[in-house]
């Protein structure tokens, strides 16, 4: 990627100017992620966590029995190719492998496919038919046999593959519609919000570390008072672990609600969120 498609990238993902970007791209020697922290700490920067990685096209495929929820990510380099029948027929017999070997990668790999060869054997004549880079990304299997297993398929390319999916697993005794219903609700939920974990103090601790290093750096430039500026900071923190936490993000049906106000209000004792799992394209 040239420094001009770098800078083209960084304008739509922060919002910066030219002259901004420019400086920013050559500052971290082309590195997009130290860009979009340089533009940050200047304040120049609306980005709220990171810019993602160059995206990847292809699919997420979902998977499912009465006991677990398994998702595959199976990238390819255009979106042509992600519509493909060959490719389409091959993630869809893949995700169903994938299932029952509970997502390990290296067993997947060796899986006898419906022609009596291997995943394996099978990948790399596809790559040869489609002439494009085709890999098995990301796998996940939540399995919570008892519980309350949901899914939630968005932009959906055919049947049970899509460009973003999720799983969601609700550990309790009661198996009536409004807990379903919730399930449901709740894999849309993440969907839209994306949380890093499920309470706040499960969010990985590097994140948390990151995220207050680039609030200190960016309240130094402010020229505010220290002790205004320990407030602000501390404020800017709770704010990001409470936007990112599953249970105090506000409910995306009801944003006034927080997660955990919804599960309140079920009045079910026992009712817990046990696992979720959100795969993207390009993530």
């Amino acid at each position: 990627m040239s420094d001009i498609e770098k800078v083209k990238k960084l304008r739509e993902a922060t919002g910066a100017g030219f002259k901004d970007c420019n400086l920013a791209i050559k500052e971290s020697g082309g590195d997009l992620d130290k860009a979009v922290e340089i533009l940050r700490i200047k304040g120049i920067s609306k980005a709220s966590k990171k810019m993602s990685r160059e995206a990847k096209e292809g699919v997420i495929a979902v998977s499912d029995n009465n006991k677990q929820i398994s998702l595959i990510e199976v990238n390819c380099e255009t979106d042509f190719v992600a519509k493909n029948d060959d490719f389409i027929n091959f993630v869809k017999e893949i995700s169903e492998l994938n299932n029952n070997v509970n997502s390990d990668l290296e067993s997947l790999k060796k899986s006898k496919m419906a022609n009596g060869k291997t995943v394996d054997e099978n990948l790399v004549s596809l790559i040869a038919k489609i002439g494009e880079k085709i890999t098995i990304g990301k796998t996940k299997t939540v399995i919570n046999e008892g519980a309350i297993n949901s899914k939630y398929l968005h932009t959906v390319v055919k049947d049970n593959l899509a460009k973003l999916a999720v799983a969601v697993s609700l550990e309790t005794k009661d198996n009536s519609e409004n807990v379903k219903n919730f399930g449901k609700q709740l894999s849309m939920h993440i969907a839209a919000s994306n949380p890093l974990a499920l309470d706040q103090n499960s969010i990985d601790q590097t994140i948390i570390d990151k995220e207050q290093e680039l609030i200190t750096e960016e309240l130094k430039n402010s020229g505010k008072p220290d002790e205004i500026a320990k407030k602000i900071s501390l404020g800017k923190m709770n704010k990001f672990k409470e936007e990112n936490a599953l249970l105090t993000q506000a409910w995306v049906m009801e944003p006034k609600k927080k997660v955990q106000d919804i599960i309140k209000e079920l009045s079910i004792s026992d009712l817990k969120i046990k696992e979720f799992v959100r795969f993207k394209i390009g993530e």
